[in-house]
């Protein structure tokens, strides 16, 4: 019986104890109204004990692996707190020695932690949100950028787990606003960009939609509620769409001003009314600007060169028939001052062959006209050269036909009758006599004026296209002299 108490009542609680003391004497009670011998009574009192043993054994076990899986928790807590802090870049957190671990349940270690782990797991959520936002913006800014979408954020951000510390958040904002200040001065290029476009393509006429649309379809409204691609390769296509709307800008420039110039000739020439002129005043701005200063909607336009050409071969063929009018005009004035001259006019240009030779599109009109004009000069400097011989010649004449009248006169028997007029004849042989008198020296001066004009031009001066003091002045004097 002393084996049943000793060891194990020693640590009950006096309760337990009674309890326990009541229970065996009951038991021996029993035994003994049984009548069990005391060897079994030691017996079964043996196994009472042991089977108290494995309660007691298996009791610690369980109480052991509980400390073990409370510590294995306390352990993986403060492993991933260290780990959320790390992540987090926090510096904060006080690990506990040894011996205040030794002085606190592990009950109170864990309850201690867990608030801290809940907390710092929330931020974490919370601070990649953060970084998943920044993150979301850089990647969208950046495929704005390159022109290519970005879809790895996640995994970019799964890998990054580890630093996700408000110096690295700091690292990402700032460089989502370097991507923000280039997103805004990328967006402010392609606004300069596409407003030239659209002037250069108000200037020319053409649709700016649809040439916009051929650099990117994004760029037809330019705003900052629109997203409009700002990639390299679309600044690139602007700047190339601009240079090809400049060297087009250029040479209808050119070509509206060669036409402009045709059209002015032909204004001046044909005399067209200011109506006809007004509806191509935007020609006479281009033709006195630079490209640069040409801004007006339309005014290289296809339409307005077509225009433009199509008045300038209206006049064209206007001015074929009008020219015809103005050559024979010139020629006729070119033949009146020839025949004052007694030269004869250049016979290339009679009015028969510039007909013909206008009629069969072999001259240009203006370069016919251009030629008798400068015959018409040529005639007018001779004319000049042989003033003073002509004007002699106009006097030797007057005084030749003075002797033939009176000729005429001395063989009129009735020249002294008392008829009427007879004294105004009278007084007209006087001075036809006096006239007579001076044609020899007349011819002497003329005859040495003229010799002194050919020997100055090396050429015989002819009158009607003769010699002429060969034949008229020889016969004029034969006739004088008899």
């Amino acid at each position: 019986m002393q084996v049943l108490g000793s060891p194990l009542r020693s640590s009950w609680d006096p309760k337990m104890n009674t309890c326990c003391g009541s229970l065996l004497t009951e038991l021996q009670h029993v035994w003994d109204e049984i009548g069990e011998s005391e060897v079994d009574k030691d017996r079964m009192l043996m196994e009472l004990e042991r089977e108290c043993l494995d309660v007691y054994r298996r009791k610690v076990d369980e109480a052991s692996n509980a400390k073990a899986r409370l510590h294995q928790s306390v352990v993986a807590k403060e492993a991933e707190l260290a780990t959320l802090m790390a992540a987090l870049g926090e510096l904060g957190f006080h690990s506990p020695s040894q011996a205040e671990k030794r002085s606190t349940s592990l009950k109170k270690q864990l309850a201690s932690i867990l608030p801290r782990v809940e907390g710092l797991r929330i931020k974490k959520e919370e601070r990649m949100k953060q970084f998943a936002d920044v993150r979301a913006q850089i990647e969208k800014i950046s495929g704005e950028i390159s022109g290519y979408s970005q879809t790895n954020d996640v995994n970019n951000l799964i890998t990054e787990e580890h630093d996700l510390s408000l110096r690295k958040l700091n690292e990402y904002q700032t460089r989502l606003h370097s991507l923000q200040k280039e997103k805004s001065d990328r967006l402010q290029k392609v606004l300069e960009y596409v407003n030239e476009v659209h002037c250069l393509c108000g200037v020319l006429g053409l649709d700016f939609g649809k040439t916009i649309s051929e650099v990117h379809p994004s760029l037809q409204q330019v705003a900052p509620e629109h997203s409009a691609n700002i990639s390299n390769n679309t600044l690139e296509c602007l700047e190339q769409t601009i240079q090809k709307l400049k060297s087009e800008r250029r040479t209808r420039m050119q070509k509206l001003k060669e036409i402009g110039v045709s059209l002015f000739e032909l204004w001046n020439l044909m005399d067209s009314p200011e109506e006809q002129r007004r509806r191509f005043k935007s020609i006479t701005f281009v033709l006195k600007s630079s490209e640069s200063e040409v801004k007006e909607s339309g005014a290289l336009s296809q339409e307005i060169i077509e225009q433009a050409t199509a008045e300038v071969e209206r006049l064209i063929e206007l001015k074929a028939s009008r020219m015809k009018e103005l050559v024979l005009k010139k020629r006729l004035e070119l033949e009146e001052i020839c025949r004052k001259l007694h030269i004869i006019p250049d016979m290339s240009t009679t009015p028969e062959k510039s007909i013909a030779l206008i009629d069969s599109g072999l001259v240009d009109p203006s370069e016919l006209l251009a030629n008798i004009e400068a015959q018409i000069s040529k005639a007018k400097d001779e004319a000049i050269n042989r003033k003073e011989i002509m004007e002699k010649i106009d006097r030797w004449l007057a005084a030749c036909e003075e002797e033939r009248w009176l000729e005429d006169y001395n063989l009129d028997e009735n020249r002294y009758s008392a008829g009427r007029g007879a004294h105004l004849s009278l007084k007209r042989a006087e001075r036809a006599r006096v006239t007579v008198n001076k044609i020899p020296a007349m011819v002497d001066n003329l005859m040495s004026k003229a010799r002194a004009w050919e020997n100055e031009r090396k050429m015989p001066f002819l009158y009607d296209e003769v010699w002429y003091f060969a034949t008229r002045i020889i016969v004029e004097i034969i006739a004088s002299l008899s």
